[in-house]
């Protein structure tokens, strides 16, 4: 159930700024190395209010990997392809503070684009020339998949289009998996503006039609990150802000996987479990031990707006016949407080 996103964008668009104040890493002080990663929580009201409510001993929210490139020039691309093709996602930073108009912002979205659509188009062809050489009757099933559909990747990339765009089915994508395709990854475009957001149209931000985006200014969100927890807080009341934008970019980047969590509750941890959307109980359980998933029996299950409605207590939620047990085909979701019984 790992997940990992890297984070891309051309030289000085602050996409390390970016990933440092998710992180709080700092790619700078890597002593030379190459790629750098860090884990950033993931804000939750939800989990901070069981903090409140069971004042554990230890709290563990959920949690989203990054990865950044701290590297330049020519070996890059080749830290980039070696560290970052098995992402599950991009988050895809683009340089708007420097830019006179908003179609330079397009225009440096596209470079980076680009390059990344010619890499896969160039793993398309040599694959398709691998595979013509190779006699029809000869073709394992998962070649013979892949000889049907790379022809259609194909003329999508040719046209300048990721392949994130060709809605393919998931048994598609299951058989194009080992070629870790750049473009067939989800992919957050974060807009790193100046101080002065106005200074470029909103509206002429848009990058490719229903391309998720977020405006972001890194260097004042740099500053916020850096201040004490209070008087960060001041700051953003008297700003009117609620959370800081690279919250919302933590956010999203987290959803873009497809991923949900659960909590498991009491005074000695408060915790938030990371699991795909769709897990069922079994699967859900296997994200705290293996032993959990194999000897899985019933999940005793109550929604997080339940549990608050009836005292915010399991005993209350119990009393209320909203604590129920749920079995193998269980499909959890999203902010399920739960706690397995099982027999290994």
């Amino acid at each position: 159930m790992g997940m990992e996103i890297g984070i891309v964008g051309l030289p000085q668009s602050g996409k390390s700024t970016l990933f440092e104040i998710m992180t709080g890493v700092r790619g700078r002080d890597a002593h030379g190395e190459a790629c750098v990663r860090g884990q950033a929580s993931v804000p939750d009201a939800r989990f901070d209010r069981l903090v409140e409510i069971f004042r554990p001993v230890k709290v563990t929210p959920a949690s989203v990997p990054f990865v950044d490139i701290n590297a330049a020039g020519e070996k890059a691309w080749n830290t980039i392809r070696q560290n970052l093709s098995g992402a599950d996602g991009l988050v895809h930073v683009v340089d708007g503070f420097s830019a006179a108009a908003a179609g330079e912002i397009a225009g440096r979205y596209r470079k980076l684009a680009d390059e990344l659509i010619l890499a896969d188009l160039l793993i398309v062809e040599n694959r398709l020339e691998r595979l013509s050489r190779t006699p029809a009757k000869a073709l394992h099933p998962q070649e013979a998949l892949q000889r049907d559909l790379l022809p259609g990747l194909k003329a999508h990339l040719e046209a300048g289009r990721p392949l994130r765009e060709m809605n393919l089915a998931d048994e598609q994508v299951l058989a194009l998996r080992s070629f870790s395709f750049w473009t067939i990854k989800p992919e957050l475009v974060v807009i790193n503006t100046g101080e002065d957001v106005a200074a470029v149209e909103p509206a002429a931000l848009v990058l490719p039609a229903g391309q998720p985006q977020i405006r972001i200014c890194a260097r004042l969100e740099a500053e916020i990150a850096a201040l004490p927890a209070g008087e960060r807080q001041d700051y953003l009341a008297a700003m009117g802000i609620a959370a800081p934008a690279f919250t919302q970019v933590i956010r999203t980047a987290f959803a873009m996987l497809a991923r949900q969590v659960y909590f498991t509750v009491g005074e000695d941890e408060v915790r938030a479990w990371v699991i795909p959307v769709g897990a069922k109980a079994p699967q859900a359980a296997a994200a705290i031990h293996q032993d959990f998933e194999r000897g899985f029996i019933k999940a005793e299950v109550v929604g997080y707006d339940e549990f608050l409605t009836h005292g915010g207590t399991l005993a209350g939620a119990k009393a209320a016949g909203r604590l129920r047990l749920e079995g193998k085909d269980y499909v959890v979701r999203d902010g399920d407080i739960i706690s397995f019984r099982f027999n290994v």
